[in-house]
């Protein structure tokens, strides 16, 4: 998961420099582009976070605040299309802030063209980014090709982080940081009368199998906030053994042989009182119906799955919901008594929430 991006709530708070283009290209969703004949008022029109040519002593350096707060994996530092401009070192740090004890950061507003302001420089500094942890030490970077420009890093590190800071050397452009990890709650802290959403991305959840992503991967259907359009949930291509002549059963559904499923690993094991699955913008290609079905697993277990593609022995999965009609562009709410997904024939989904409560296994 992208911990940092502008789609799970990833946010610049201060970059030193933004003169041709704004830090916060490099959170963006969507991969850099190139418009080889757009320019700006400040110069070669880029899409990614690219400084202007330092002239002072000193290098740029940006701070961003996780969206997803969590365990970082590993970092993409994408230098697309910035074949003569790229910055040609960087380092990146990391801290754990308690939100509440964070001072007050200016809003950034339009940045092309500008600098970081001696209010903003103050701001900053209560932070003490300078100190924060290591988790990429200087490190040279590798143009690769103009469109991709990837240079990835591998983090050894259990902690949870909330906060980066990107350093380049002196200065230059990049066009995406990809900060890669799992969200993680802390669960001590979590009333345990209160309904948590088990499945949720920035809590740690996460897809581990699926069988059709042609549209979107199902990662995007357990995503922060509610979808912001099609393109933010899981879709699958249209499944080509649908009969040439459709029928349902008594039940109004669909008589059909094949179905799309995705299994995802809960945040934390955990009683599933009611689970919602959201079909919104999907008006012309929500499934037919869906199940689910939930088992427990070690972590061994899981392991051997992967590799198997996930045929797992029927007795393992206990149903949590049974098959049910669904409608297009429409929340669906049920109640469970007591995880795989699974849509026929095939279609799409915004979101899927697994609400409950937290809990211990003793015997799986």
């Amino acid at each position: 998961t992208d911990m940092a991006s502008e789609s799970v709530g990833g946010k610049i708070l201060f970059a030193t420099d933004d003169f041709f283009a704004p830090a916060e290209n490099l959170i963006k969703s969507d991969s850099p582009c190139f418009k080889e004949h757009e320019y700006t008022e400040f110069g070669k029109w880029m899409d990614g976070w690219a400084t202007r040519r330092k002239r002072i002593p000193g290098h740029n350096w940006c701070v961003l605040r996780l969206g997803i707060q969590g365990v970082i994996r590993g970092f993409d530092v994408d230098v697309s299309y910035f074949t003569g401009d790229y910055a040609p070192r960087v380092s990146i740090q990391a801290a754990n802030l308690e939100e509440d004890k964070l001072p007050e950061i200016p809003e950034r507003g339009v940045r092309t063209g500008a600098a970081a302001t001696p209010e903003e420089f103050d701001a900053i500094a209560e932070l003490r980014s300078d100190d924060w942890s290591y988790l990429v030490p200087m490190t040279e970077l590798k143009p690769g090709n103009p469109a991709s420009g990837h240079n990835y890093f591998l983090v050894n590190s259990q902690q949870r982080w909330t906060h980066i800071r990107l350093n380049i050397f002196p200065d230059g452009g990049i066009a995406r940081l990809r900060v890669l990890g799992t969200g993680q709650k802390d669960w001590t802290a979590t009333n345990p009368k209160e309904h948590a959403d088990l499945v949720a991305i920035a809590f740690g959840g996460v897809c581990v199998g699926f069988r059709n992503d042609k549209f979107g991967h199902p990662n995007n259907i357990i995503g922060v906030g509610g979808a912001k359009s099609m393109a933010d949930g899981w879709e699958t291509a249209r499944r080509l053994d649908r009969p040439p002549i459709l029928e349902n059963d008594d039940n109004g559904i669909l008589l059909v042989p094949g179905c799309e499923w995705a299994v995802f690993r809960l945040a934390h094991p955990g009683v599933i009182t009611r689970i919602e699955i959201d079909t919104k913008y999907f008006k012309g290609n929500a499934p037919d119906s869906c199940k689910v079905d939930g088992c427990v697993l070690t972590t061994q277990e899981e392991e051997d799955m992967i590799k198997q593609k996930w045929i797992l022995p029927t007795h393992k999965w206990k149903p949590l919901l049974p098959v049910t009609k669904l409608s297009p562009n429409q929340s669906h709410l049920f109640d469970s008594l007591t995880l795989e997904l699974t849509i026929v024939p095939d279609g799409g989904v915004s979101r899927l929430r697994l609400r409950g409560f937290p809990s211990s296994i003793s015997n799986p």
